[in-house]
């Protein structure tokens, strides 16, 4: 099964990536991403060098990548854990309506 290709442009340069089908939308979206994160980044003038700015941004959407996962873990820890107070609640309830 062929993949389809898709172009995508990042700091003016044009690329031609092969993609899963129907994965189409979310590559581009993820190419006009980091685009914008190297262009904020080139525009800063604090880093020279597209491979310089390249893993930089690499480097900050991995640390924002990771810092949401941390999030999620946590709120489902806390979700875990206020409806486990939840059940207990309701089953003590129960136990007093049936009595």
């Amino acid at each position: 099964m062929d993949k389809p290709t898709v172009s995508v442009a990042i700091l003016g340069q044009t690329y031609n990536i092969h993609c899963p089908k129907g994965h189409e939308a979310e590559l581009k979206e993820s190419a006009e991403y980091l685009d914008t994160q190297m262009r904020e980044i080139k525009a800063s003038g604090k880093i020279v060098g597209l491979e310089k700015i390249a893993v930089l941004a690499a480097l900050n959407i991995t640390h924002d990548m990771l810092s949401g996962r941390k999030f999620a873990r946590s709120n489902e820890q806390q979700l875990r854990e206020l409806t486990s107070q939840l059940d207990a609640a309701l089953t003590h309830e129960t136990k007093l309506v049936n009595e």
